[in-house]
C-alpha cells in the first residue's frame, strides 16, 4: 500500500501527505514501572453501529468493545473516569445508560488488580428547564449518588446544568455542594467544567468572573476538605489552575483537566507550601486517544526523567489543542476518530451521530498531527482507514 494520501486543506484543495509512521512510545506497564502521579483517562464509549435505533434519539452501546477499551487503559496504568463528558454524557448518553456503563466498568475492574475507577455523578436526568428549586437539584444529585455508591463506586461530582439555571448566587452553590458532600461515603472529586466545554455552565459557582467563582469553590472545599479527594478544573487556563492549586487545603489534589497545557501542569513547578501544590495530577479527555504515550511519559517522570517525559508528551500537545479547538464540546469526535484509526474499534460511528460534528478538513489535520506525534499505533491500518474516509467524502 502506498504511504501517500491526498488530504484536504482549509482552502478546499488537496495536498499529498507522506506518512511518517514512526514507532509509537512504548507502554510503561510493559516494563513494570509505576507512576508518581494519579492519572485518570476520561474514557469514550463505543457505539453499536448495527443497532436498529435512531442515533440522534437513542444510545446503543457496544458493551464488549467499550469495556475492552477500559481494560486497555488499566493495562497502561491509567485510571478510568467513567461516564464523563468524554463518554458523551449529556450529548447522547443518558443517565440510565450511564449507570449501566458504570456498573459494567466496576465489575470489570474487579478482575484487574489496582484498577482505578471514579464515576460521574450529576443531575442530567433532570432537564434544566424542569428544575424549579435547589431542592430539585439536590434530589437529582442524591438519586445518582445513591445508585453509584450502591454499586461500590467512587464519585466525581459533575457540574450541573440544572444548578447553573436555578442558582441565584454563590450561597446556593455552597448549599447544594455542602448537602452532597456531607452525605458522600468516601472522598469525591469535584468537577468544574468551563463554558467552552458546555455553554450551559456559564457563570458556574455563582459568578461570571473566574477569580470570584474560584473563591466560592475553594470555600466549599475548605468547609468539607475531609470529603474532597480533589478538584478537576477544565478551564483551559493554566495560570488559573496553578493559582487555585496553591490554595488547596492539605490532602486535596488538583486534577488537571486542561487539554491545552497538561504536560507542564503535570510536570509541575516545584512551588507551593504542600507537595500537592507543586504539580497537578490528571483527569483528562486527551488521555483517551494518547493513552500509550501518556503512560510512557508518566513512567519516565516517576523515574525523574523530566526531559524524557516532555519529549514523549510534548509532541502530543498540538494534537490535543486541535482536538479540543472551539467549539470545544465537539472534541469527542476526535477522540473516537483516533480510536478508529488505531484499531481500538472497528468503525467511526458515535452515539448521537456525533461523528459528523467535525469536518473532513479537521479530521485530516488530526491525522497529520497524530502521525507527527508518533501516535498511530498501526500505521498501515490508519492509512487504510483514512483512505476509506476520504473515499466516503469523494476523494479517491
Amino acid at each position: 500500500m502506498t504511504s501517500t494520501l491526498n488530504l484536504p486543506k482549509p482552502d478546499g484543495t488537496l495536498a499529498p501527505y507522506a506518512l511518517r509512521g514512526n514507532a509509537p512510545a512504548s507502554a510503561a506497564k510493559a516494563s513494570g514501572r509505576d507512576f508518581n502521579r494519579i492519572a485518570y483517562s476520561a474514557a469514550h464509549v463505543v457505539a453499536a453501529p448495527r443497532a436498529a435505533v435512531d442515533p440522534w434519539l437513542e444510545a446503543a452501546i457496544d458493551w464488549d468493545a467499550t469495556i475492552a477499551y477500559r481494560r486497555h487503559l488499566w493495562s497502561l496504568g491509567l485510571g478510568v473516569a467513567e461516564a464523563m463528558d468524554t463518554a458523551q454524557r449529556g450529548m447522547g448518553l443518558d443517565w440510565p445508560t450511564s449507570l449501566e456503563l458504570i456498573r459494567r466498568s466496576l465489575e470489570a475492574a474487579k478482575d484487574t488488580p489496582g484498577a482505578l475507577v471514579a464515576c460521574g455523578c450529576g443531575t442530567d436526568h433532570l432537564a434544566p428547564e424542569a428544575a424549579r428549586s435547589l431542592d430539585d437539584v439536590i434530589r437529582a444529585y442524591e438519586q445518582q449518588m445513591e445508585a453509584i455508591e450502591a454499586l461500590g463506586g467512587r464519585l466525581i461530582i459533575m457540574a450541573s446544568r440544572a444548578l447553573a439555571r436555578v442558582a441565584k448566587g454563590p450561597q446556593d452553590y455552597r448549599k447544594v455542594y455542602g448537602r452532597i458532600l456531607d452525605q458522600a461515603r468516601q472522598p469525591v472529586i469535584l468537577h468544574w467544567l468551563g463554558e467552552m466545554f458546555d455553554p450551559a455552565l456559564a457563570g458556574y459557582w455563582g459568578a461570571p468572573d473566574i477569580d470570584a467563582a474560584m473563591d466560592t469553590a475553594l470555600a466549599v472545599i475548605e468547609a468539607h476538605a475531609a470529603k474532597v479527594d480533589g478538584i478537576k478544573i477544565s478551564l483551559l487556563d493554566k495560570d488559573k489552575e496553578i493559582a487555585m492549586r496553591r490554595r488547596l487545603p492539605q490532602g486535596v489534589r488538583m486534577y488537571t483537566g486542561d487539554d491545552f497545557n497538561y504536560a507542564e501542569l503535570i510536570a509541575g513547578d516545584g512551588v507551593g507550601q504542600l507537595p500537592t501544590h507543586r504539580h497537578s495530577d490528571a483527569l483528562l479527555g486527551i488521555f483517551d486517544p494518547i493513552a500509550a504515550a501518556a503512560s510512557a511519559a508518566l513512567a519516565e517522570l516517576a523515574e525523574g526523567n523530566v526531559e524524557r517525559f516532555h519529549a514523549i508528551l510534548g509532541p502530543t500537545v498540538p494534537l490535543s489543542r486541535h482536538i479540543f479547538q472551539a467549539p470545544t464540546r465537539f472534541y469527542k469526535t476526535g477522540v473516537v476518530f483516533m480510536a478508529w484509526l488505531n484499531g481500538q474499534q472497528s468503525h467511526f460511528t458515535m452515539v448521537g451521530g456525533q461523528q459528523s460534528a467535525r469536518s473532513l478538513v479537521h479530521l485530516a489535520e488530526l491525522f497529520r498531527l497524530a502521525d507527527a506525534a508518533d501516535l498511530l499505533q498501526r500505521p498501515e491500518l490508519a492509512m487504510h482507514r483514512m483512505r476509506t474516509l476520504l473515499a466516503l467524502h469523494g476523494i479517491e
